[in-house]
Formats: structure tokens, sequence, C-alpha cells
């Protein structure tokens, strides 16, 4: 076969008929685990795979997590560790800043002790803290120890120490008694799940 203009095909830069032009064939690799991998790791490395998801995933909702009592156990510490922070920081507001006058009472029943300054060679006795407690239900009530330390947060609670015997213990609901502190006479409400019965 002689080659003319109109039947030749160029192939780095040499002339070649139809039958004899090089054919480009691509080089098959071999799925290796190591080419495996490194294929995975190309795919979790690249930006665009990033993006499409990212966009594919955009305007969709956070999927719902199931409410189990574990999962409430923790939300509900969490709030109370957040209750406990945002008071701590009204406390450090309200001291740093101007303090309000004694005769100004924020809270019903609550009487604010006027704030004396700080002297560090003086031993001062604490005064008997006097609280406003309900009226104690009936005597007779069962005896409980404490499990854990407890310090009253309210005016109306005891606090006690691990090991303190509480007397003429009432349960008020599910997670309150009301109760004596043998140890220091003290009455008042108290957690139930810091005590046991004895």
């Amino acid at each position: 076969m002689t080659l003319n203009m109109k039947n030749y095909k160029g192939f780095e830069k040499r002339p070649y008929c139809n039958a004899h032009y090089p054919k480009t064939s691509f080089t098959s690799v071999a799925d290796t685990p190591e080419n495996l991998r490194l294929k995975q790791q190309s795919k979790m490395q690249s930006q665009v795979l990033y993006k499409e998801d990212f966009e594919k995933n955009k305007g969709k909702n956070f999927s719902v997590v199931a409410d189990t009592p574990e999962f409430q156990r923790i939300k509900k510490t969490q709030d109370q560790i957040s209750n406990i922070k945002y008071h701590e920081e009204f406390e450090k507001n309200r001291t740093g800043g101007e303090s309000p006058s004694p005769q100004t009472n924020t809270f019903p029943g609550f009487h604010q002790q006027p704030v004396e300054p700080h002297n560090y060679h003086y031993d001062h006795s604490p005064e008997p803290v006097c609280h406003a407690t309900p009226v104690p239900p009936s005597a007779g009530g069962k005896r409980f120890r404490a499990v854990y330390d407890y310090a009253a947060a309210d005016e109306d609670e005891v606090s006690f120490q691990d090991g303190d015997v509480i007397l003429d213990v009432q349960q008020i609901d599910e997670g309150w008694m009301y109760g004596r502190v043998e140890r220091t006479g003290q009455q008042g409400m108290l957690p139930a799940n810091y005590v046991e019965a004895i």
C-alpha cells in the first residue's frame, strides 16, 4: 500500500498506515492491598469529596439522639453545672460591684449581713446561725447514716458529713427528706440519695 496525504496517520512525527498505526493501550494496575490503601487515603484527603459531602448535608437537620436514661442523667448534670456556674458569676458580679445597702433586700426572707473588713490577726469565733426551718414532722421517724458529705445550699437544709447519723427522718418526696443531724442537732431538709437507712 502506498501512503499518501489521504490515508496516512502521523504518530510522533512519523507516517503510518491504518494497519500499522501504534495503538495506545492503558496500563492496568493490580488492586493490591497497598494500592487499595493509597486509593482510600487519597479519597479521604480529597477536598472535593469533603466539599461534596458538606454540600449534600448542608440543609439537613441533625439526627435526633435517643433519650436514654444515661443521656438524661448527663443532661441533668450539665444543667446543674451550668446553673452553679451562673450563680457563681452572679454572686461575683453582685459582690464585686456596688453592694446593695443592708436595708434593701432583693429576696424576701433574705437578710444580708454587713460586710466586715478583713482582719487576718483577729480570731473571730463564728456566731451561731439561725435557720428558719419548717415545722418538723411528727417524731418517731427512721434513722439514716450519711454516705457522703453535704453542704446546705438553702437555709431550710442541713449540712452533714460522711458517717453522721440522721434521726427522726421523714420522707418529703422522692428526692428529699427531713431530719435532725445527731452530731450538730440541726434540723432541716436533706437529699435522699446522700443517706442510707440504718
